[in-house]
C-alpha cells in the first residue's frame, strides 16, 4: 500500500525526527509547549499518552486532508516513581542510580490527529540495565548531558551500549517512537477515510 500521508511532527526531539523519516514520508517539524504536569491521581502507566493528547491539543495550526500531525511523550517507571527529564546533573544520576542493575517500564504515548480524526495509544517496553558504577553515571550523566531524556537515558547513547542487557518490546519505543504502531495508525487512517490507493 502506497500511504499518502504528509506528517507534522510536533516534537523538538531529534530522535523522534531522526525514526519518522525512516518511513519515507514527508515529515515537517513544528512544536507545541505544554505544562507537563500530570493530574493528581492519574496512574503512571497513563501519563505519557495524556501527556501526548495535550500536545495535539495545543497545536493551533489547520491540517490539510492529506495530513496527520504526530505527538509523543515517553516516560520512565521504576519502583512505582515516575521519571521524566532530570531537572539537573545531580537528578539525572539519582535517576541512573535508581535504574541500574533493574527492570523498568518505558511508556510512549502517541496522539495522531486529521483533520476529521484523532487517535491516540500507548506502547510499553521492558528494560533491564546492567549495574553502574558512580563513575560510569557520572561519565555519562557529564559526557552526554541527558537532560531532555525521561529517565536522564537515551537508549541510542552510550548508556545504552553498555548498560541495556535485555528489552521486552519494541526498540523504537523506548528511543521515544513505537513506529510499528505509529505505521498501522496511518494504514488505518487511510483505510477508514476511503482514500487508500494501491
Amino acid at each position: 500500500m502506497k500511504l499518502r500521508w504528509r506528517l507534522i511532527l510536533a516534537s523538538a526531539s531529534p530522535r523522534r525526527r531522526q525514526l519518522l523519516q525512516g518511513l519515507d514520508l514527508p515529515v515537517e517539524i513544528t512544536r507545541t509547549d505544554i505544562d507537563e504536569t500530570p493530574p493528581a491521581g492519574m496512574p503512571n502507566e497513563q501519563v505519557a499518552e495524556h501527556l501526548a493528547r495535550k500536545k495535539a491539543e495545543a497545536y493551533t495550526g489547520s491540517l490539510a486532508a492529506d495530513q496527520v500531525l504526530i505527538t509523543a511523550d515517553t516516560t520512565v517507571i521504576v519502583d512505582d516513581l515516575l521519571l521524566n527529564k532530570p531537572e539537573d546533573a545531580a537528578d539525572a544520576a539519582r535517576m541512573l542510580a535508581l535504574l541500574s542493575g533493574r527492570k523498568h517500564q518505558v511508556v510512549t504515548g502517541v496522539c495522531m490527529r486529521t483533520k476529521d480524526r484523532t487517535v491516540s495509544f500507548s506502547d510499553t517496553a521492558i528494560v533491564t540495565f546492567a549495574r553502574l558504577t558512580p563513575a560510569e553515571i557520572a561519565y555519562y550523566v557529564e559526557r552526554h548531558t541527558p537532560f531532555d531524556k525521561a529517565g536522564a537515558y537515551g537508549v541510542q547513547d552510550w548508556i545504552g551500549y553498555v548498560a541495556v542487557g535485555h528489552i521486552e518490546g519494541s526498540f523504537y519505543t523506548v528511543m521515544g517512537l513505537p513506529l510499528h504502531r505509529v505505521y498501522r495508525t496511518l494504514v488505518d487512517l487511510q483505510e477508514n477515510d476511503g482514500s487508500t490507493t494501491k
